[in-house]
């Protein structure tokens, strides 16, 4: 195959020949040539022969392979110049393509399937090979392959190998076994596996420090895996591992960073190499040198020197000319007043300030020059007044305001310098903001400054007697520029005397600068060229410098042009934005000439999109007198000053050009384009490089290893006139400016230190400087590199560009998921339409896509002039991407599309298939010395007493009994929102009025036996009284919860579906109730002319009603539970008489509850374990409950808190939305409650009821925010019911306090508990659900084999107990759906026990606790219900979860919600603030859920407060919100659809 050469030619201008290379390779590969591959290729494998290797000419991708590139393997390019025709067939392609293959499928499948023999590993692959020789090497290829699936693997063989050499083949778990299976490999290459193993072993505890790293981490992983206390061992380790292990002495205690190791190589789906990616092969790069420096006789010994001398030679010389707004002269500033000026300052600075005995300023103090650009002259004194008083001068731009972009990091600079004096004008020191009394504002983030105004007028003549003092150059520092890092930190950049000078020096003879000469400056003089050459080199040459100011260029860009005509001036300092603006306005000048010019200096020209600045800027001032060889691009840095500049003498060679492959740039090599014109990159070079300086290429990460000839690498520089270091930063000071080149094997080529320019470019022939991108521009995605430049000329040759201001578009990448991802911000243009901006977008989209192979993860457009930006009106890419992390960006526009470029994610999980039997996964769990995950409650015990049996044999019997014996003993205090009792009950009251009821249903009713009968009523004992009379007359009684009299059009038709369920003969209710029942506005919701009789207890007869009571059975039913679950389905549930006494004997021993306890309940008493603690247990335990109706907290919300200090309550049940209302609106309040004597140290249990995983977050905070009033930590527990059994675990007063353990997610996702420490990534804590009731027994089921599991498995919560409902109340009498959830069988096990299923997720866990009777206490773990968990890439993700992610990402998430639609996951998240925050969500939601779970957010919906749905006990109603979205009925603020 063909070597591709690189062909470097001339600028179409000359008709030189072009400049080739490197040489051609011809002709097939031959036998010879074939062996030489093959030991090549085994050299790195086998020790004992080392081949010499042959000097032959090096070889380059071969085009061959590069055509056939893979459709998966992401080629992020570099790219400039990007004319729009190029950008258009990328995206006329890209429509074709799209017609026949969608976009990500293309994408994923090479990822996915990697068949073993395209593996080529890392070190064997040479691309130059044709297909025949890759076939050759399958054998290889097949063992190689196997061995780069994981590390782990590479352990194990390597280990095995070397002590029992012929196992080869043989395999080893770790963890979870391979799945792939290892090949039987032919007896050749088993010997070779041989070789391989050996020397892998060999190579392990080599000195390659990188396999080291990853061997140790690997280690480390097996061994924090095998034994840690408290971790399961999941994996049987080897013997052989094991004494690895042991070789590998750990220390005792492993530094923190151990503890949790990132497990990114278990996570990470890793793409396997392409084997046609370039390869560099050029030799390795020699240092180049810079022509000497010319010695001059009359080179002054210090740059104040030069000023002196011309200030007393050259008074008259005109030094400095500024421009007003206009671009008309404002003044001129001479060498004699420059120098007067300077002096005056130097005195006043060292005597003036302060008194004789204390000096404010001591030389060598730094203080900061604040001067606006459009007054240059005031710079100059301030600068070399600074110099010539031996002071520091450290220029920094003007502070707008107190929240300036980056100001910040200005104040970073000036503290790290240790700058307390700014120096200014006085027009600019009235500009800064002051505070109201007049002083200036501390800017954010500065030291303390003191201000010191320099006009003429304030400044004192120097005494005759005083001279300064000139010094000749030495490494003192002369001044301090600031250069801003890419993660936005300004550091200083110090530059010595002798620095300053020898710059000033190499820039005259690289520049050939002669006395007298014109120079137009467009740059700011502040720092870089402009500061180099207008305001350094100038003065040494007496150079008559015009300066441009930035605000002069916005009103009138064609003035520098103009400047140069007026003045015939010689240099011209520019950017490539100057040479734009001047040819857009061109077209109003006729008469100017610019044939003076000898150098026109393009500051910005190592900017690879600079070519076509220069190239159109040419074509239109030809013309004009321009000659083509004054242009001259250069490459500068902060830390290396002038790196190149081109010396354009007489006969100098005209500009050079290389057109390269932006495919093998992205691979950091030089390969000349031929395939695509599309994705090529055109660099002009910068020159050579300076006079006395040396130069070379090295790697740009890593340690600086010296790159190919053929290689892209950082350039560093050896002169002696660069910056010395960062100004008070030590440490970042060596990795800068004290970098030592080494050589391939590792070595350093010399003792001369380097510095780092930041810059990336390579050498082309005849030493020309070629640079590619600056380091700060670099995004590096799945280990490709690419220009931000590149990018951004791309998005702008996307037409139309009227979408978007072209030079406000931020690049950068956020590190999310294991990866860089790309982002591109751009500012809108107001008129702009919304159609517009779509298309606009999915344009850059695709052509970013086509001409650079790489996805963009998320493209923004905000509203015109909010980017944040620099002083000269660039964007600040660092606070834009703080702004789009922090969620501050604000877009109106906004695109991501992670489903593109997110390739690295986990295989989606494959679901084994069930032929392993439960019973054998029972035996292997006992195999393995796992428990089955089960547990008891404590014995009920036997009632002794045949009088206690008689009484408490059913409720309604306990109810008379109380009324007869103990008739005046409280039962209920219900207590209203002022914390006033407003009505109670004693026994006897309670039983009379029930009485009454009773008599009223018979008349009124005409009720039989066994009717149901609905109650409608307030939280109120009005609600019990009626309950025991349906009792007494032998009827059942439904709860239902009223509806809502502002909200009936949502509240009523639950009502009526409960009515219709239960077949309700009549509704007992209050007058108010039956009103609104019957009102119009109830008909509009429902059919009001169809209710069954309505009763209103109210006004019941003043008369004794005739004793009446229908005696129950134990089979009876008591009462029908009524509930909406999360997952929207009604379901009511049937309680016999049996079943809820034996419930209230439970909760009666668990809790210890008689009758001189009193407890506060504030729960709603509807359905669930509430209606029971509310309703059923007080008339069983006899004990007295204050009752608080949840709704009065809306209007006080201390209500339940102050009623727990008042009573001095020692138990207490609530709800998590009671919890909830009292942290956010009581836990800032706590020091005004206390003031209030609110105390409450008396409470011993509070207890959160609920059918859900505990919620830890809240009760954790709860408890914090409330031990300040004496609560104890201890004190608040949860319970678990569900609607089979209404009670499982309550926290008693006699179990030990409920522990919480840490589970890893990962393991979660896959049904397996697998504990973890406190503070691990991907941790979750779970918090028990309480003590498991007494005669409660609980199990844990694999809910498709239901087969019990082990307890290190997440199954479902069976349940077996004696007041476990009787099953689901339906109307067609589905038996079926009742047999399944009421009365299961294990399939394994014990056959014979009847369990019911609750629907829930969960675990059980022993734990070191002891319970009441002295054995080890096993806690129960709820993690969620079935029926939500969404079951996404194979694995089981539990909504709660995400949403907890989701609510953490963004301070104005108020709540979320997700499901799942089709395959996708859909995010339903609350937005507190403001609406425009809106869209700074969608990224902020998709960046956490892909980083914490792995998955990609399918779609993000942003809608207002209150819109996820809440059922009564504060659980979100997921599967309601999902008809809402799928109905379009949300009313969203925004809904992104990631692409």
């Amino acid at each position: 195959p063909k070597s591709a050469s690189v062909i470097f030619f001339i600028s179409p201008i000359s008709p030189l020949a072009s400049v080739v290379l490197l040489s051609s390779l011809q002709g097939d590969i031959t036998q010879k040539g074939y062996e030489k591959k093959r030991a090549k290729l085994l050299a790195c494998y086998i020790p004992h022969f080392p081949s010499p290797e042959a000097p032959g000419p090096s070889t380059s991708a071969s085009r061959h392979h590069r055509t056939h590139r893979s459709g998966g393997a992401r080629d992020e390019r570099y790219r400039s110049d990007i004319h729009t025709e190029a950008v258009q067939a990328a995206l006329a392609k890209h429509k074709e393509e799209k017609m026949a293959l969608p976009m990500p499928t293309k994408r994923r499948s090479a990822f996915v399937q990697s068949p073993i023999d395209t593996c080529t590993p890392p070190d064997t692959s040479s691309a130059s090979e044709d297909e025949g020789s890759l076939r050759r090497k399958a054998a290889l290829s097949a063992v190689l392959a196997q061995s780069l699936q994981s590390p782990d693997y590479w352990i194990n063989r390597s280990v095995q190998s070397s002590s029992t050499s012929s196992s080869a083949s043989s395999t080893l778990s770790h963890g979870e076994p391979k799945t792939q299976p290892q090949p039987q490999l032919q007896p050749a290459a088993s010997v070779l596996a041989d070789v391989l193993a050996h020397t892998r072993i060999g190579k392990l505890f080599s000195l390659k420090r990188s396999n080291i790293n990853v061997y140790q981490r690997v280690i480390a992983r097996l061994v924090v895996v095998g034994c840690c206390p408290g971790v399961p061992v999941n994996s049987r380790v080897s013997t052989k591992i094991q004494q690895l292990l042991n070789t590998l002495k750990r220390p005792k205690r492993p530094p923190l960073t151990e503890f949790f190791l990132d497990d990114a190589e278990e996570i990470v789906e890793v793409p396997q190499p392409d084997p046609n990616t370039p390869k560099p092969e050029g030799r390795q790069i020699i240092p180049v040198k810079g022509e000497p420096l010319g010695v001059v006789s009359n080179w002054p010994p210090a740059l104040q020197a030069a000023l002196a001398r011309w200030g007393a030679t050259q008074a008259k010389s005109p030094a400095l000319t500024a421009l007003d707004i206009t671009g008309k002269p404002l003044y001129t500033l001479t060498y004699g007043k420059l120098w007067s000026r300077s002096l005056k300052l130097a005195y006043t600075l060292l005597n003036k300030l302060g008194t004789k005995t204390e000096p404010v300023l001591q030389p060598g103090d730094r203080v900061a020059l604040v001067y606006p650009n459009s007054d240059p002259g005031m710079f100059w004194v301030a600068f070399y007044g600074c110099l010539l008083a031996e002071v520091i001068p450290v220029p920094i731009e003007v502070p707008l305001s107190r929240q300036d972009a980056g100001s910040q990091q200005i104040g970073f600079l000036l503290g790290s310098c240790g700058v307390s004096l700014a120096l200014t004008s006085e027009v600019c020191l009235k500009g800064l903001p002051k505070t109201p009394n007049g002083e200036i504002i501390q800017f954010k983030g500065w030291p303390r400054m003191k201000w010191v105004v320099t006009d003429t007028k304030y400044l004192t003549k120097p005494s005759k007697d005083w001279q300064p003092h000139i010094p000749t150059a030495n490494t003192d520092t002369a001044y301090i520029e600031y250069k801003a890092s890419k993660e936005g930190t300004v550091m200083g950049v110090a530059v010595s005397k002798i620095s300053m000078l020898t710059h000033c020096q190499a820039l005259t003879q690289a520049c050939n600068y002669c006395e007298g000469e014109t120079l137009v400056n467009v740059l700011d003089c502040k720092k870089d060229m402009g500061l180099w050459h207008g305001v350094l080199t100038s003065v040494m040459n007496r150079i008559h410098t015009i300066t441009v100011p930035y605000a002069v260029m916005k009103a009138c860009p064609m003035s520098w042009v103009q400047r140069v005509h007026i003045h015939k001036a010689r240099v011209a300092l520019v950017k490539c934005r100057d040479l734009h603006w001047a040819m857009m306005a061109h077209k109003d000048q006729r008469d100017t000439n610019l044939s003076s010019i000898r150098m026109l200096i393009v500051a910005d020209g190592a900017n690879p999109w600079s070519v076509s600045s220069c190239d159109a800027f040419l074509n239109v001032f030809q013309s004009h007198g321009l000659k083509p060889e004054v242009i001259c691009p250069c490459a500068t840095s902060p830390e290396a000053l002038t790196v190149a500049i081109p010396q354009r003498h007489s006969g100098a060679p005209l500009p050079a050009r290389a057109i390269l492959s932006m495919g093998g740039l992205s691979h950091s090599v030089i390969r000349v384009n031929t395939e695509d014109k599309n994705s090529a990159l055109t660099v002009q070079d910068v020159g050579h490089i300076m006079p006395g300086a040396l130069m070379c290429i090295v790697k740009p990460d890593g340690p600086p290893q010296l790159c190919k000839t053929d290689e892209i690498g950082e350039i560093v520089i050896n002169s002696r006139a660069g910056g010395t270091m960062y100004y008070g930063l030590p440490g970042v000071t060596k990795n800068t400016f004290e970098v030592i080149p080494v050589n391939q094997a590792g070595a350093p080529i010399g003792e001369i230190p380097f510095t780092r320019t930041g810059l990336l470019g390579f050498v082309g022939p005849g030493s020309l400087v070629f640079v590619v991108g600056k380091i700060e521009g670099l995004l590096m995605v799945s280990g490709r590199r690419h220009n931000a430049d590149d990018l951004v000329a791309t998005a702008l040759a996307v037409e139309p560009v009227k979408t978007v201001y072209r030079g406000r578009i931020a690049v950068f990448s956020v590190t999310v998921f294991y990866d860089e991802r790309i982002v591109i911000v751009a500012e809108q243009r107001p008129d702009a339409s919304e159609e517009d901006s779509f298309q606009w977008m999915s344009r850059v989209l695709q052509a970013i896509d086509s001409i650079h192979q790489v996805g963009l993860y998320c493209l923004a457009l905000v509203p015109a002039n909010t980017l944040p930006k620099t002083p000269l009106g660039g964007i600040h890419i660092c606070e834009t991407k703080q702004n789009f992390l922090e969620g501050n960006l604000h877009p109106c526009n906004i695109l991501m599309c992670p489903h593109t470029c997110v390739t690295n994610l986990p295989k989606p999980r494959q679901k084994q298939p069930v032929d392993v039997g439960p019973a054998s996964m029972l035996v292997g769990n006992l195999v393995a010395g796992k428990r089955i995950a089960q547990a008891t409650g404590r014995e009920l015990g036997v009632v002794e007493d045949q009088d206690l049996i008689r009484k408490h044999q059913f409720l309604s019997e306990a109810l008379q009994w109380r009324a007869q014996t103990d008739p005046d003993h409280v039962l209920y205090v219900l207590l209203n929102a002022k914390g006033v009792a407003v009505c109670t009950a004693t026994c006897a009251q309670l039983h009379k009025r029930a009485e009454k009821i009773t008599a009223t249903l018979m008349e009124r009713g005409g009720l039989n036996t066994g009717d149901n009968v609905v109650l409608l009523y307030p939280p109120g004992i009005d609600l019990i009284a009626a309950f025991y009379g349906c009792l007494y007359a032998g009827v059942i009684p439904v709860t239902v919860r009223p509806p809502h009299p502002q909200n009936l059009a949502a509240t009523l038709p639950t009502v009526r579906m409960i009515i219709d369920v239960s077949k309700a003969a009549c509704i007992l209710t209050t007058q108010p109730l039956m009103r609104i029942l019957r009102s119009r506005e109830a008909a509009a919701s429902v059919n009001v002319k169809t209710w069954p009789t309505i009763i209103d207890t109210d006004d019941l007869p003043r008369k004794r009603p005739p004793h009446i009571y229908k005696p129950p059975t134990a089979e009876m039913l008591a009462y029908l539970d009524f509930s909406v679950s999360t997952t929207g389905m009604l379901t009511g549930v049937k309680m016999s008489h049996a079943a809820v006494s034996t419930l209230c004997r439970s909760i009666k021993l668990q809790c210890e509850l008689y009758s001189s306890r009193q407890i506060a309940i504030c729960l709603d008493p509807y359905c669930g374990l509430g209606f029971v603690l509310w309703c059923l247990s007080s008339i069983y335990s006899g004990h007295q409950s204050i009752l608080i109706p949840p709704l009065e907290l809306e209007s006080s919300l201390p209500l339940w808190l102050s009623t727990l200090s008042q009573y001095k309550i020692r138990d207490t049940f609530c709800s998590y939305s009671v919890m909830e209302l009292c942290t956010k609106g009581l836990g800032t309040q706590t020091e005004i409650l206390k003031a209030r004597g609110l105390n409450l140290s008396c409470v011993r249990s509070c207890v959160v009821i609920a059918e859900e995983r505990p919620r830890l977050a809240l009760t954790q905070s709860f408890s914090k925010l409330f031990k300040d009033l004496g609560l104890s930590p201890r004190a608040v527990s949860t319970a678990f019911g569900s609607r089979v059994s209404l009670a499982i675990c309550l926290q008693g007063t006699a179990g030990p306090d409920p522990s919480t353990v840490y589970v890893d997610m990962k393991s979660l996702r896959h049904d397996r508990v697998r504990l973890v420490e406190r503070g691990a990534p991907q941790s979750l804590p779970l918090m028990e659900s309480g003590t498991i009731l007494p005669g409660v027994r609980v199990i844990i089921v694999n809910p498709e084999t239901r087969g019990p599991l082990g307890d290190s498995h997440l199954g479902e919560i069976w349940v077996n107990s004696p007041h476990t409902a009787s099953g689901y109340y339906t109307i067609y009498g589905e038996e079926g759906l009742q047999a399944d959830h009421f009365n299961t069988r294990l399939s394994f096990g014990e056959p014979h026990t009847l369990w019911a299923r609750t629907g829930y997720l969960g675990f059980i866990k022993r734990t070191e606790l002891l319970d009441a009777s002295g054995d080890r206490h096993d806690a129960l773990f709820v993690v969620g219900s079935l029926d939500e968990t969404l079951e996404l890439r194979g694995l089981r993700y539990h909504p709660i979860d995400i949403e907890t992610s989701v609510s953490r990402a963004h301070r104005s998430i108020a709540e979320s919600a997700v499901f799942t639609w089709t395959n996708l996951l859909v995010v339903v998240a609350e937005l507190s603030g403001s609406e425009q925050e809106a869209l700074d969500l969608v990224p902020l939601v998709t960046n956490v859920v892909l980083e914490e779970h792995h998955l990609i957010v399918g779609v993000v919906v942003i809608v207002d407060p209150g819109v996820i749905p809440i059922n009564s006990r504060g659980e979100k109603q997921r599967m309601h919100l999902r008809d809402s979205f799928l109905a379009d009925q949300l009313d969203p603020i925004y809904v992104a659809y990631n692409m």
